[in-house]
């Protein structure tokens, strides 16, 4: 007898009710799971971490919690940062050995600042079949809570922890025409909302932590009052997502903001076209800032 067929039946409970979960193809899922409330697990997600064949997780402690909420006993591996390279090796061979293979991350979508991208890149390359299990995301959790634009948006993840790194991938970002969203270890997040008002200028602002838990917080305001809000209170529990407003969404334009967006984009483009742009971002006049682009170039801006 194959001793696959010998196992034990793969279930979880729902409910009360014990639930099989169905055979699944070779392949590497990739599962979403609950960001703090458990419930929010779908079902697809359940059939697969009950019924892959390797059950792989950032934190086997983690996983387990979830594990035993829904009725799951089994074995797992540990997949993280620190042995990713040994550990892609191995799980590639089982899927090519016709076994399946599941992913999960401590909480939400695998992958979104957290480890798989190496073994995602590993299963493509061997032409093995990749299949997304969706779910939870605190990026879409936090921007959709927000208030801000969603029609269009960046995650820039987490920034540097180095003052001057952090500053310089701000000003990568001034002029992009979307909200951003950012990932903070509480610990940074008072300095992190500062040097964001300093680059990025006076814009509307979220942060968001412990989503969709007991103490969930959003937290809406200007980035310089976010930033003294934190400094005074000190780091807060829990993760934490940022959302800021793209350039212009705060009212009326701040003038260094605008400055700097109109010095940003003629890096890139004709003085026109920026001018043109940083219309379209804040509302102002195209003329208008096309002279004040011009007169920033001459040397003449500080009037």
């Amino acid at each position: 007898m194959n001793p696959r067929e010998a196992e034990k039946p793969k279930s979880f409970i729902v409910g009360g009710a014990d639930i099989a979960a169905p055979p699944l193809q070779p392949a590497l899922y990739l599962v979403a799971t609950p960001i703090g409330n458990l419930s929010d697990i779908t079902l697809r997600a359940l059939e697969t971490l009950s019924g892959a064949d390797v059950l792989a997780c950032e934190d086997t402690r983690v996983t387990r919690i979830l594990l035993q909420r829904y009725g799951i006993r089994r074995r797992m591996t540990a997949y993280h940062e620190h042995n990713e390279a040994e550990a892609t090796p191995r799980l590639i061979a089982a899927i090519e050995e016709g076994k399946s293979v599941a992913l999960a991350s401590d909480a939400g979508t695998p992958l979104v600042s957290d480890p798989g991208f190496r073994l995602v890149q590993a299963a493509q390359e061997k032409g093995l079949r990749v299949v997304p299990v969706p779910g939870p995301s605190a990026v879409l959790t936090a921007l959709t809570a927000s208030g801000l634009p969603t029609d269009s948006f960046l995650f820039a993840g987490f920034l540097p922890t180095k003052s001057k790194q952090r500053e310089n991938r701000l000003e990568a970002l001034i002029a992009v025409p979307a909200t951003l969203v950012f990932f903070e270890s509480p610990r940074r997040l008072a300095a992190s909302l500062g040097a964001m008002e300093s680059v990025l200028g006076q814009r509307q602002a979220v942060v968001a932590r412990e989503l969709t838990k007991a103490f969930e917080e959003v937290r809406r305001g200007t980035l310089d009052a976010l930033a003294a809000h934190y400094a005074e209170a000190g780091a807060p529990k829990g993760e934490v997502v940022i959302c800021v407003a793209p350039p212009g969404e705060a009212g009326p334009a701040d003038s260094q903001e605008t400055d700097r967006l109109l010095l940003a984009l003629a890096a890139e483009m004709p003085a026109a076209k920026a001018a043109g742009e940083v219309a379209r971002m804040t509302g102002g006049r195209k003329s208008e800032l096309y002279q004040r682009l011009l007169d920033l170039k001459e040397g003449r801006g500080g009037d």
